[in-house]
């Protein structure tokens, strides 16, 4: 999906490839690095006289501002051609009015550097537009070889055509200082055109590519951010991050833009948390800091001895301890009793529906086990059935005795008085199983 100037729709019939208003949003497109013009609908009696400037968008963000000398009518959305160097260039209006200049002074741009927009885009610059925008993909593939071929240490990650097909900027990545002369004979002999070598870093690149995040949005520098601000792992440390560079590195390979966002407020909340490099001492033991809870303003500390036993321990208390220790004086306890903070968990939501219950599937119905009652009884009245076939069918065979039935026999028989050593013993008669007239052991009935 993408209007008339993002690198998925751009020149399509001067049409928009996704949304139906037709490049007229109120928010300037569907297209990369929008500008919601909160200014539209307010106009400013100071500005008659001034200057006119108009901010025009052309691939993949790229945005330069231009000077209406002429005039024109123009809304967001239109195709126009303005000056280049050399020759024109063909982009699409993204913003108008006020704020664009506010943005000239937020960006610093020297208004004697701000070039001039010559026309409205006819038919036949959009249709050499179209074709200089065909060619970018099969020039781009050709780049590459090129480069490869010459084993230069490089990465061409995208081209750009001017809108007039006189002139094409070839973007690329590189880790060290590349003399690419030769490359741009070959490049300029092969594609008849002038050639711009333009080096950006990675997060430029990952910001033209585009794509997804680790959280499940498109990414920022590719959406809205234009400001690659240094990011190191100092700000991963200060808000308790594992230094995983897995986790921390984003598309672009190097440490994810987000961590800065939240930086500040973790800066604000430690103000006034003591050293953690300290160890705090008792009379029988001595603690060293683990991990720090910034929010609840809570150290973690374990002993020496036991490693395994953390003890969270506020932050005024470990104000308190480590100036006692600073006088020489050490007290008998680490930490005085936290009430509940061991014992109950606080619960943070209420849980209405029960899916949040980990045995939710134990729990059995007293209906089910009722059913279960009554199906035990009808199994039961069979299982009698079963027995007296299985007596009348197959006779139970003589069960030789073990050495422990044998010795608690003898024994039996020799305090009733009953012991001959020459009579054999026999097991059925000393264990003696009272049959009803059925022929139903009752014993089994009642185990």
């Amino acid at each position: 999906m993408g209007c008339s100037g993002c690198s998925t729709g751009r020149g399509a019939n001067n049409l928009p490839g996704g949304c139906k208003s037709n490049g007229s949003c109120e928010s300037g497109g569907c297209n990369k690095l929008n500008v919601f013009d909160w200014l539209s609908n307010m106009s400013n009696p100071s500005m008659v006289n001034q200057p006119d400037w108009v901010e025009v968008r052309f691939k993949n963000g790229r945005k330069a501002y231009f000077d209406n000398k002429e005039k024109l009518s123009l809304c967001v959305g239109d195709v126009v051609a303005v000056e280049s160097s050399p020759g024109h260039d063909i982009g699409t209006v993204s913003l108008i009015g006020e704020l664009v200049r506010i943005q000239v002074q937020k960006k610093s741009i020297k208004t004697n550097e701000i070039l001039n927009i010559y026309r409205k885009a006819r038919q036949n610059d959009i249709d050499k537009w179209q074709e200089a925008i065909s060619m970018e993909k099969s020039t781009m593939t050709q780049a590459r070889k090129f480069a490869i071929e010459l084993g230069l240490n490089m990465k061409i990650c995208d081209v750009e055509y001017q809108g007039d097909k006189t002139k094409a900027t070839f973007y690329y990545t590189a880790n060290q200082r590349v003399d690419f002369r030769e490359l741009i004979k070959i490049y300029a002999s092969t594609f008849k055109i002038r050639i711009e070598m333009r080096q950006i870093g990675a997060r430029q690149e990952a910001s033209k590519l585009g794509g997804v995040g680790s959280c499940g949005r498109e990414l920022c520098c590719s959406s809205w951010l234009t400001d690659f601000r240094s990011v190191t792992t100092s700000a991963a440390r200060y808000q308790q991050l594992s230094l995983n560079p897995q986790k921390l590195a984003g598309q672009c390979g190097k440490l994810k833009c987000c961590l800065n966002y939240e930086l500040d407020s973790y800066l604000d909340a430690i103000k006034d948390f003591p050293e953690s490099n300290l160890n705090l001492k008792t009379e029988d033991e001595e603690f060293f800091h683990f991990k720090t809870d910034i929010f609840k303003g809570i150290y973690w500390y374990t002993s020496k001895q036991d490693k395994l036993n953390f003890i969270p321990v506020p932050v005024d208390r470990v104000k308190t301890v480590q100036g006692l220790n600073k006088n020489g004086e050490f007290p008998e306890e680490l930490l005085e009793v936290i009430e509940g903070f061991d014992k109950e968990r606080e619960i943070d939501y209420l849980n209405v529906v029960g899916q949040d219950d980990l045995t939710r599937f134990d729990k059995t119905n007293n209906n089910n086990r009722r059913s279960k009652n009554k199906r035990s009884v009808k199994n039961r009245t069979n299982q009698v059935e079963v027995d007296k076939k299985n007596a009348q069918n197959f006779p139970k065979k003589k069960s030789k005795l073990n050495k422990s039935k044998k010795k608690r026999l003898i024994s039996q028989q020799k305090k009733s008085n009953q012991y001959n050593p020459k009579k054999k013993l026999n097991p059925k008669k000393e264990n003696k199983q009272d049959i009803d007239s059925n022929g139903y052991n009752q014993s089994a009935e009642s185990t």
